[in-house]
């Protein structure tokens, strides 16, 4: 089996979740109201620090410019605040024409107090790195080099720092070239940084609500199972009735449409009666008498479909210490899911053959999955388990035909360890991929008798 061992899921409901796949990861977008926040306490921190330079050092200062500044990020804030009061949404600023007026009334600041040797410069990272973060990537990007065009201006062109009168002030150019650099450097990092961590963040919330999705559907499923099988044994009773009068109606009724009529009632209870008969006979369709099954039971149940023959050939087995009798288990759909997924990757990329083993002993309980096929590739091993983790470029190829979306192994992982197992995955000695399941056997064992389970979910459905 190639690397990206969780590509595809048995799940065909899988395939239509694709298009919800997020090609670069969209980022959450920004709340209304909170650039406004950060601009009153950006206006707040910069009135403080005009007046400290100006009045409390007493150095020389262009206030008219920087409170001209200041004034109008205020107006920038009442105009953002006007609209959202009335509803004007259209007329509002979007966040990305915000944080460029945030980082060119920045770099206006910084034009009055001396460029990009004024330590406040590097504050004009902060749109930036919020751009990137809430953004996509396109306008992150453009407002990264918004900030890029507005340092370099301001490595060239600038108002002197403020200092003290009469003392001389004076930076080398190489210095400003490397205040440049530095500027120009956290500005690319930061805004890279915040939206590859934002991205990340939204492809691992929609794998996740994925993983809610298929978890459901197949408690919705095993749900219905048991309901089928109280059907099946609720119904038969009432039927056996009804088909004992029809054949005493079409004994007595004379012959002609009336008696036609009757057998065909005979007939089609009759078909009723094979038809709850199947679904009761169907283990994976049956309430708690069939819930409880064996290891060994497991292990066939997940191989069922690969055991009939083919280019690959597909073995249970289970092991355990001598005299020691092995864990009955409740049959749980999360689990019989996410080994299901496991086994049909390894179905994909097997050579010839496929072993599901068990292992049990006094205290937990070992499954493995192995295959012969080529294993996990180096570059991926670090990262399996992971969402949209695969080189799988389609299902066409596939012996299963399942789209590789990266997420198959990611929701089996996620299915195994609510059910409290530790996975591990590399590959085997002989070569070909090994994923191995351990459970403490009194998280996954079947303690108390069927029939005590049964009677309890019959209180519980009274």
């Amino acid at each position: 089996m190639i690397a990206p061992y969780a590509a595809s899921a048995p799940d065909p409901g899988l395939e239509a979740l694709a298009g919800m796949r997020p090609s670069g990861g969209a980022p959450p977008r920004l709340p209304a109201g909170t650039l406004m926040i950060l601009r009153c306490l950006a206006m707040a921190s910069q009135t403080v620090l005009v007046l400290f330079v100006g009045l409390g050092l007493g150095y020389p200062i262009d206030y008219f410019g920087c409170f001209s500044l200041i004034a109008a990020s205020a107006l920038v804030n009442l105009a953002f605040a006007f609209s959202m009061t009335i509803g004007r949404t259209g007329w509002a600023w979007g966040a990305g024409g915000q944080l460029a007026f945030d980082i060119l009334q920045l770099a206006g600041l910084l034009y009055f107090t001396g460029g990009v040797v004024n330590p406040f410069c590097l504050l004009i990272v902060v749109p930036v790195t919020v751009a990137g973060a809430t953004l996509p990537r396109t306008s992150a990007l453009a407002l990264a080099a918004l900030a890029v065009v507005c340092v370099s201006a301001l490595a060239a062109i600038a108002l002197p720092l403020p200092h003290p009168p009469g003392a001389p002030m004076a930076f080398d150019p190489l210095y400003r070239l490397a205040c440049l650099v530095a500027i120009v450097g956290g500005v690319g990092f930061s805004s890279a940084y915040a939206n590859w961590v934002s991205s990340v963040s939204a492809r691992m919330t929609l794998a996740l609500h994925v993983t809610e999705t298929v978890l459901a559907r197949e408690q919705r499923l095993s749900a219905l199972g048991g309901l089928a099988a109280a059907a099946a044994h609720e119904l038969g009773t009432p039927l056996a009735t009804i088909t004992v009068i029809a054949k005493e109606l079409a004994r007595e009724a004379p012959d002609g449409a009336l008696r036609s009529d009757a057998w065909l009632l005979v007939e089609q209870a009759q078909r009723c009666r094979d038809i709850l008969r199947r679904l009761s006979e169907t283990p994976e369709t049956t309430d708690a008498v069939h819930e409880r099954m064996s290891l060994l039971q497991l292990l066939r149940e997940v191989l069922a479909s690969y055991t009939a023959g083919g280019p690959v050939r597909a073995e249970a087995l289970v092991t355990g210490p001598p005299g020691m009798t092995a864990p009955d288990l409740w049959r749980r759909p999360e689990v019989l899911y996410a080994l299901t997924t496991i086994v049909e990757n390894a179905f994909d990329f097997a050579k010839a053959e496929i072993l599901i083993s068990a292992r049990f002993d006094a205290d937990s309980v070992t499954v493995q999955v192995q295959d012969d096929g080529p294993g996990f590739s180096a570059e991926v091993m670090a990262r399996l388990g992971e969402p949209y983790v695969t080189s799988r470029p389609g299902g066409e190829g596939s012996r299963t035909g399942h789209v590789g979306l990266g997420l198959g192994f990611f929701i089996a992982k996620t299915l195994l360890e609510r059910t409290g197992a530790r996975v591990t995955f590399r590959n085997g000695r002989g070569g070909g991929a090994l994923v191995i399941m351990r459970w403490p056997r009194k998280l996954i064992e079947a303690l108390e008798p069927a029939g005590e389970r049964l009677e309890l979910n019959l209180q519980i459905s009274a």
